[in-house]
């Protein structure tokens, strides 16, 4: 692993393979939400053309975008790197819940599990259940019925979720 020094006392970390060809740019540190990443500038004529370090490191795929597994948006290892849904990115995020499985939250005004889904960008409550696991039973079935194949499942990451 090497370093990439950026702007406002960051550094970027890299892969010894990939260090040479990412550190022959200047790049900067850009905070977005509570993380930051790491990117560059460049002009076509009069437009600025804006690139992140993970895109040189994985590339891009149609559709997919670039999750840094460990949160830390100045990781861009290879390892910790891949191409996920937006779905996928949001149930990646660091920070605590109250259920250890995606859709699910507990509902302290019902006192029950709830789950919930975004469908581009509209929520849909699901309903209010008994366990945690029938709540996360109702976000499997609506993620199947409109057509995506749950990471998490695919992984192996969750076994015997189902009531």
């Amino acid at each position: 692993m090497k370093e990439i020094e950026l702007t406002q006392g960051k550094v970027a970390f890299v892969g010894d393979e990939d260090f040479d060809y990412l550190n022959q740019w200047k790049w900067h540190a850009h905070k977005h939400g509570n993380t930051f990443y790491a990117r560059r500038n460049f002009w076509i004529g009069k437009k600025t053309i804006t690139h992140f370090m993970h895109w040189y490191v994985i590339g891009r795929l149609p559709g997919l975008i670039v999750d840094h597994i460990d949160g830390n948006g100045l990781n861009n290892q290879k390892y910790n790197l891949r191409h996920v849904t937006t779905r996928q990115n949001g149930q990646n995020l660091h920070i605590k819940k109250s259920s250890r499985f995606p859709g699910v939250y507990w509902h302290s005004t019902s006192k029950k599990w709830a789950s919930m889904i975004k469908i581009g960008d509209t929520k849909k409550f699901l309903g209010n259940f008994d366990s945690e696991l029938a709540a996360f039973n109702a976000y499997y079935l609506k993620l199947k019925e409109i057509g995506e194949i749950p990471h998490f499942f695919l992984k192996g990451e969750i076994k015997n979720a189902f009531i």
